[in-house]
């Protein structure tokens, strides 16, 4: 059994290039778009943008920016799209730490068999 390299990493704070890669993958596939016609636009090949979008390769911003502008996005389109996905998990978190906790029934209590 092996270990997660980063001990820091969980399912709400997700590396990287895996937030990145399934937003762009995401994006794609609304758009109902082949990776071979997102790559050829972006200018990189289809293998290269699968790896990005299974997150097992972090691309340059240069990279991004191409992959962005072949999906008609901006980069900045990614980085909010990005830090939404990584902020409303932690609000709801939050708002669930916030709630007191639920109180035991007073009085008798009635079970059916």
């Amino acid at each position: 059994m092996s270990a997660d390299p980063d001990p820091r990493h969980t399912a709400d704070e997700p590396l990287w290039r895996e937030l990145v890669g399934s937003l762009i993958r995401t994006e794609r596939t609304a758009q109902e778009r082949t990776l071979g016609q997102v790559a050829e636009r972006a200018g990189i090949s289809p293998q290269y943008l699968s790896e990005v979008e299974r997150g097992l390769k972090e691309p340059s911003s240069e990279m991004l920016a191409s992959m962005c502008g072949a999906l008609g996005l901006r980069l900045v389109d990614l980085l909010r799209a990005a830090d939404r996905r990584l902020t409303l998990p932690r609000i709801r978190l939050a708002a669930l730490a916030e709630r007191p906790a639920p109180q035991a029934p007073s009085g008798p209590v009635l079970l059916a068999a």
